[in-house]
């Protein structure tokens, strides 16, 4: 049987995304699987992967908002800014030289809420020149980072034990936390290093409905794999949906250009999907029939509507 789709996986401490992946194409018996954004190693929950045909979407599906745990510990730094790294640095935080009330604590914590820019660690896979960052790091070399441009939309303080802090955040792709904690730390005077992460939304998948690899294993065991598959009609429930007209089929087969008289613009509930809607909209699905073909979006300086991503086989 072939799988196509997208499975909630809850990582585990321990793991690589790609070891996930490589023990994903054994339990699914396919090499078409991707993973939707990486996960460090200490980190833990929401993976989702895409197999099948799913797998030609992971680029959409990682430009979602997420949601996190976090703990960050005061008074230490290391080189991977988390915990797995080499110790860099300490500060004696007991000592009285600095003010670490719970009041200063929630004022710093609450100045990093919107939008703001962040410099990414040397031990994160952004390519300069060709190379990841963390590839420099293990040679020693350290790379100037550009600031990048991120939105923290909600930062709240969950518990305060010095020295360690706990909070929940939900950002917007491409934050890093262990970057964020950092800065925390820094602007609380000290330094500060993060203990434990936790993914705990991706856009509308949570962790408590995420699937451990040794779950995946006993569906597999059981033949009841597709219970855990997300069809990519339900992940993209949301998006406005079109058929194309039966003369329009090679046209859409090929990728084409298309115009709106090329499609069948009425839902399944009989309602009528305006062009407007199909305009502003991100993206649209575009059917043949039942099956899924297509992503289109429209262009408007050419007033058309363009291939966005093709997904059928």
């Amino acid at each position: 049987m072939s799988y196509s789709g997208i499975v909630n996986v809850y990582k585990e401490q321990g793991f690589t995304s790609f070891d996930v992946v490589a023990k994903m194409r054994g339990i699914y018996g396919t090499k078409k699987v991707g993973h939707t954004g990486t996960l460090d190693p200490m980190a833990e929950g929401v993976l989702l992967v895409c197999v099948g045909r799913a797998t030609k979407l992971s680029d959409i599906l990682t430009s979602g908002d997420k949601c996190y745990h976090a703990v960050m510990q005061l008074g230490i730094s290391t080189d991977t800014e988390d915990i797995s790294g080499e110790v860099l640095d300490s500060r004696d935080i007991s000592s009285g030289d600095y003010d670490l009330s719970d009041e200063h604590i929630e004022d710093v914590i609450a100045s990093f809420r919107g939008k703001q820019k962040q410099v990414p660690p040397m031990y994160s896979a952004i390519k300069v020149k060709g190379k990841k960052l963390y590839e420099y790091a293990r040679q020693g070399i350290e790379i100037e980072r550009t600031p990048r441009d991120i939105e923290i939309y909600s930062l709240e303080i969950t518990k305060i034990d010095i020295p360690y802090i706990e909070i929940d955040i939900k950002c917007s792709k491409g934050t890093y936390i262990r970057s964020l904690i950092r800065d925390v730390g820094e602007k609380l005077g000290t330094l500060a290093t993060m203990t434990r992460l936790i993914r705990t939304e991706v856009g509308t998948h949570t962790v408590s409905e995420g699937y451990k690899l040794s779950d995946l294993q006993v569906l597999k065991e059981e033949g009841r794999l597709d219970e855990a598959i997300i069809s990519i009609d339900d992940y993209l429930s949301d998006v406005p949906g079109v058929i194309i007209k039966p003369e329009a089929e090679k046209l859409l087969m090929n990728g084409n250009k298309l115009g709106l008289h090329n499609f069948i613009t009425v839902s399944d509930d009989g309602s009528e999907i305006e062009e407007n809607d199909l305009k502003k909209a991100a993206y649209f699905k575009v059917y043949n029939a039942d099956e899924l073909c297509a992503l289109y979006r429209y262009d408007a300086d050419k007033n058309i509507y363009m291939n966005f991503k093709t997904i059928r086989d």
